[in-house]
């Protein structure tokens, strides 16, 4: 009788996920002026929960700007900082799946190109040059289009990420390529600064001031640092038991960190941004024009300084009572 053929070893062979998101456009908002946006780069982390590195070998593309945010992801195989020549090697290889966040008519023109089984986010309407939606991101395009839309939507842009991808989001919090080397120092952080893009968004100057001043004799009060360096920025941050903050990139970070948080809001949309640790605040007006999503306020005195100091102070007094309540 004949000895049974060996039978080969089963190998675990990963799938291959392409994941296009340098920053240049915001992936639910309409803006594609070319900036790069960190804080949308960081957003986008929370989907790599959908690829544990055991089942997927994930090549993420970005702009150089962003590569400290996802530099050391346990999650992402190949960092790819996007250059002239990147379309050449990307239309070179074949990927199980292709993620496209990007609007930008060249990214989603390459997108359609690159040989793949399964592609989600954005394409190339190939008459218009304007960008259309795979299955299932129908809704998230509407809202770079429908300013009435995204105003009202009451979904986290986490949740509205995990629909483009046909799965439910269950709090998942952000991956942070980064390991800050800080230890925890200082009590409150005020995170005060905003970039140039949306000026609207700050709490004013003189608020901060009087917040501190409200602070100082009760905790170990920090001013933002890193402005000019992203990992000395997340150290920064890290070395804060509790974060202030605009709506900002400092935001993402602190949740990222798992760092409770205070968040103040005005004209962009507060229910957009969810977590267990966060406390948001919003102007107690009556106002139909909040949010408004606009670089420019027609009103006499705009939404952000109708936020009290007293309000943001007992917001983060709570924050502080949470942690004292809460395990060691």
């Amino acid at each position: 009788m004949n000895s049974p053929l060996p039978i080969a070893p089963v190998t675990h062979s990963r799938k291959r996920v392409l994941i296009l998101k340098p920053g240049y456009s915001e992936t639910l908002d309409p803006d594609e002026g070319g900036v790069v946006s960190l804080g949308d780069i960081l957003r986008s982390t929370v989907i790599l929960h959908l690829f544990p590195p055991e089942d997927y070998e994930v090549t993420w593309v970005v702009d150089q700007k962003g590569v400290p945010l996802l530099r050391s992801n346990p999650y992402i195989s190949r960092l790819l900082v996007i250059n002239p020549f990147t379309p050449h090697l990307l239309l070179s290889e074949r990927f199980d799946i292709v993620i496209n966040f990007e609007k930008e008519p060249g990214i989603c023109a390459v997108a359609d190109r690159i040989p793949a089984w399964r592609r989600y986010g954005f394409r190339l309407d190939p008459t218009t040059h304007r960008p259309l939606a795979y299955d299932l991101s129908d809704e998230a395009l509407s809202y770079t289009t429908d300013l009435h839309a995204k105003r009202h939507k009451a979904k986290s842009w986490s949740s509205i990420l995990y629909e483009m991808l046909g799965e439910n989001y269950r709090n998942q919090p952000y991956i942070l390529g980064y390991q800050p080397l800080s230890q925890v120092c200082h009590d409150v952080g005020l995170n005060h600064l905003i970039g140039q893009k949306f000026p609207l968004k700050r709490w004013p100057e003189e608020r901060w001031h009087q917040l501190h001043d409200r602070l100082a004799g009760h905790f170990r009060v920090s001013w933002q640092k890193g402005a000019n360096d992203i990992e000395d920025y997340i150290d920064w941050i890290h070395s804060c038991r509790v974060l202030v903050t605009n709506d900002s990139l400092g935001l993402h970070i602190a949740l990222a960190l798992g760092k409770p948080v205070v968040a103040l809001f005005g004209p962009t949309v507060a229910t957009e941004v969810t977590a267990p640790n966060l406390l948001t605040l919003t102007p107690e007006l009556g106002w139909s024009c909040i949010p408004c999503l606009e670089s420019r306020c027609l009103q006499p005195v705009p939404c952000m300084e109708h936020i009290s100091v007293a309000t943001v102070e007992a917001a983060l007094r709570r924050q502080f009572q949470a942690l004292e309540a809460s395990p060691s």
